[in-house]
C-alpha cells in the first residue's frame, strides 16, 4: 500500500509537466453565444466516423491509428480516441487534423493532463468552462467530455476571428498576438498529421 501512495504524487506531477502552459482567457459571454456553446456541449452522441464513404474512414482510422501506436499502445483505446476526434472536429466544422495536431502540443494525448494555469485533459479546458456553458457534474478528464468542450471552444474563438486559424489558435492558448503557440499546433497538423485519402479509396468513392 505505501509504495502506491507513493507513486501517487509522482503521477500527479508528470500530468502537469506533460501540459503546454497555456490557458483560455475568461471572458463575459453574450447570452447567444452561451446558448449556442451551451446547446453544443449538451448535445450528447455516441461519437461514430464521420464520413461520406466508409471505405475513407476506415483508410483514415488505421492510417492515424499507425502513426499514434508509439504515444498509445493499446488498438482499442487508440481507435476509441481517433473516433471521438473525427466526430467531435467534424461537428464542431474544424479539420480532424488540426484538432490531432492541437491535443499533440496541448496534452501530448494524455486525457488527464493539468497545465500549471489549471487547464485539463487531452485539449486542456480550463474549469472555468462547465460554469458558463456546462454543469458542475461535467468532467473535464473524460475522454468525449473534454474534446466536446475544447471543439465548442476552439469553433467559437475562430468564429470571433472571422476564420482566422492563427488568431484563434493564440486565443485558445491564452497568448494571441505571440507566435510560439499557433506555429507549434500548425506545425504539428502539417508534419505529423496532415492526411489525404489513398488514391485507390478516392477512386472507390466515385459513382
Amino acid at each position: 500500500m505505501k509504495p502506491r501512495l507513493l507513486l501517487l504524487p509522482f503521477c500527479l506531477l508528470l500530468a502537469h509537466v506533460s501540459a503546454w502552459a497555456g490557458a483560455q482567457k475568461e471572458e463575459a459571454l453574450s447570452a447567444n453565444v452561451a446558448s449556442a456553446m451551451s446547446r453544443s456541449i449538451s448535445d450528447v452522441n455516441a461519437p461514430r466516423l464521420v464520413f461520406d464513404n466508409p471505405r475513407e474512414g476506415q483508410a483514415w482510422l488505421a492510417e492515424m491509428s499507425a502513426r499514434l501506436q508509439k504515444k498509445i499502445p493499446d488498438p482499442w483505446v487508440r481507435e476509441r480516441l481517433l473516433t471521438a476526434i473525427q466526430y467531435e472536429a467534424t461537428r464542431a466544422g474544424l479539420d480532424p487534423q488540426l484538432v490531432l495536431g492541437l491535443i499533440q502540443v496541448e496534452s501530448g494525448f494524455n486525457k488527464y493532463a493539468i497545465s500549471g494555469a489549471g487547464a485539463r485533459g487531452l485539449m486542456q479546458v480550463m474549469p472555468f468552462w462547465p460554469r458558463h456553458i456546462g454543469t458542475p457534474q461535467h468532467n473535464l478528464f473524460d475522454l468525449s467530455t473534454n474534446l466536446r468542450y475544447g471543439c465548442t471552444i476552439l469553433r467559437h474563438y475562430l468564429d470571433i476571428e472571422r476564420g482566422n486559424l492563427y488568431r484563434a489558435l493564440g486565443r485558445y492558448n491564452g497568448s494571441l498576438g505571440q507566435p510560439e503557440y499557433p506555429n507549434m499546433v500548425m506545425g504539428a497538423w502539417k508534419k505529423k498529421w496532415a492526411w489525404n485519402p489513398p488514391p485507390a479509396v478516392r477512386t472507390a468513392a466515385l459513382p
